[in-house]
Order: C-alpha cells, then structure tokens, then sequence
C-alpha cells in the first residue's frame, strides 16, 4: 500500500487550509505567517476582514461568500477559524475515503483484513514490509495495524 503518498496527501491536505490565508508569490511563510498576512489586509484595524480588504488575500476573496457565513461583508475570526476547521475536515474525510477504497481493493476476500497472498497479489511493496506491519503476527494485515504504521511513518519523518 502507497502509505508514505497517503500520509504525504493528508499533510497537504492540512496545509491547504493554512494555504488559503496566504497571497500570490513569495509571501512569509513559517509559524504565524497566516495571522501576519490577517493582521496586514486589515487595514482600518477592526479585527475583521472587509470584502475590500480580502482583494489582499485572493484566495481568501475567491471564497468570501462561503467564509462570511451571516453574509455581513465581515469576516470575523471566528468565521476563518470555523472555516479552515472545516475545510481540514473534508480533507480529513477526503484521505479517509481514499484509504478505505485502497483497503477494498487489497482486501479481495472481503473479510476486513490482508493476507500476504492478498498483499502479494495486489501491493507488492506492502507484501515486502508485511511482517513488520503484521504486528501481532497472525498472518494478516487489519485496517487498524495500518493506522499504527501510517502513525510510526508519520512520527518518523
């Protein structure tokens, strides 16, 4: 199984919603940038960001409407906070389809495990690494042995 493009797909997932706050080009970058880049395309100060002020900010522009959820022409901190939860959401949902389609097609018997046949058969790459990702040693590979490994993966790199 293509672990390592699914824990690379849910980290750009994640960052997309960060991504959103920032403008064209050669913007800083970096913990904080996203609030920076807020606090400068608000230019009367209010806390919030106008329709004009979000001109700045083109992606934040191009979904205003969608950010604005009370429709004032503001955008408050807590709509851009709810938004960008939003949006990690559905990207989150996003890679948790993608894994559970990947699984079916791994799982050919259907009984909601791998065998090292299955594997063999359908991941190559995923029969080479089996026994160390069967960790209790029983000859298959569960969906939930496979969160374990995504997260040793994930705290790895």
């Amino acid at each position: 199984m293509k672990y390592a493009a699914t824990l690379t797909a849910l980290a750009l997932a994640s960052a997309a919603a960060i991504a959103l706050a920032a403008p064209e080009g050669g913007a800083p970058r970096g913990p904080g940038a996203g609030m920076e880049r807020l606090k400068q395309a608000d230019t009367n100060g209010d806390g919030n960001i106008s329709v004009e002020e979000a001109k700045a900010l083109p992606r934040i522009a191009k979904h205003f409407a969608e950010i604005d959820t009370n429709g004032d022409g503001q955008i408050t901190p807590d709509e851009m906070r709810a938004f960008h939860e939003k949006m990690r959401a559905q990207h989150g949902q996003a890679g948790a389809q993608r894994m559970a389609e990947q699984w079916k097609k791994l799982d050919t018997d259907g009984d909601g495990r791998v065998s090292l046949a299955e594997a063999k058969a359908n991941a190559p790459r995923l029969a080479e690494h089996f026994t160390e990702l069967d960790t209790n040693g029983d000859g298959f590979i569960t969906p939930e042995e496979m969160k374990a490994a995504h997260a040793r993966h994930g705290k790895g790199k």
